[in-house]
């Protein structure tokens, strides 16, 4: 029996998703169209797309938005160069584009979550988990200690801190994402009696001012900002072992684009 689109679709997406408010949908082409490869990433770039269509395959699963937005609104690119280029390569090569982002989110534990947790190992670490954070306990690491494992681990050239390097850290928490807000992110340091909180993204003027005043008050907090992808990229590779697990009889790819951001 073929497999389609939306035969791969069922098996991944959740059933309590608001359908008016959920950016998970099939963003180009045919749910009934035959799956000839899978493409799992966090972000489907024109490179991704270009390297999908060289392999032969014609079924993406991208994370985040394609065009440059959350919520997908396109009117502001439409006469773009950039967009128009990389919506004809789509449309041109009869790619198959779903959008998934609030299911894996609102897997039980958060399958994105989940991802970098494998990748760290810190699941065995994991003393309390939330829909939005978890709590690692560690044996005492200092947070140069913390960050180098991080950076290794993960395969990241840099990232950016705020706290003394030499301070030993215990309880760390860990938000994906977009998390890094002062309204998710600052009551954790209390309510979890943290050492350190490493998160993707949030904004600068939040929780890093907050980390800043705490050190200038005296008090031990740290704070580890690796990037919105680095945090999310490995729920997307932990996805797509589940997709070759579930259709072995289709190739199914995984592309990790390197930072976006070079340091100079």
């Amino acid at each position: 029996m073929k497999t389609t689109v939306q035969d791969v679709i069922n098996t991944i997406i959740i059933d309590e998703l608001n359908k008016e408010e959920t950016v998970d949908k099939l963003e180009f082409g045919d749910k009934n169209s035959i799956v000839k490869g899978i493409s799992v990433t966090f972000l489907a770039t024109y490179e991704v797309i270009k390297k999908t269509i060289e392999l032969g395959a014609n079924f993406i699963i991208t994370h985040e938005g394609i065009f440059y937005s959350h919520k997908g609104n396109l009117k502001e690119f439409e006469s773009d160069p950039v967009f128009k280029n990389k919506l004809d390569l789509i449309k041109s090569n009869n790619i198959s584009i779903f959008r998934f982002h609030d299911s894996i989110h609102r897997y039980d534990p958060d399958g994105i979550m989940l991802g970098l947790l494998k990748r760290l190992s810190f699941e065995d670490y994991e003393v309390k988990r939330n829909r939005l954070y978890s709590v690692i306990e560690l044996p005492d690491k200092t947070l140069l200690e913390i960050i180098k494992y991080i950076k290794k681990t993960l395969n990241i050239k840099y990232v950016r801190f705020i706290g003394d390097l030499s301070m030993k850290c215990n309880r760390i928490g860990i938000l994906v994402g977009y998390r890094g807000t002062g309204e998710i992110a600052i009551p954790l340091f209390s309510k979890e009696n943290l050492d350190v909180l490493i998160y993707g993204e949030g904004p600068e003027w939040e929780t890093p001012e907050y980390v800043r005043d705490a050190i200038s008050q005296g008090k031990k907090r740290a704070l580890v900002v690796l990037g919105h992808a680095e945090s999310e990229k490995f729920g997307m590779e932990y996805i797509s072992s589940i997709i070759k697990e579930k259709f072995s009889d289709i190739s199914v790819y995984y592309f990790s684009q390197p930072s976006i951001f070079r340091v100079y």
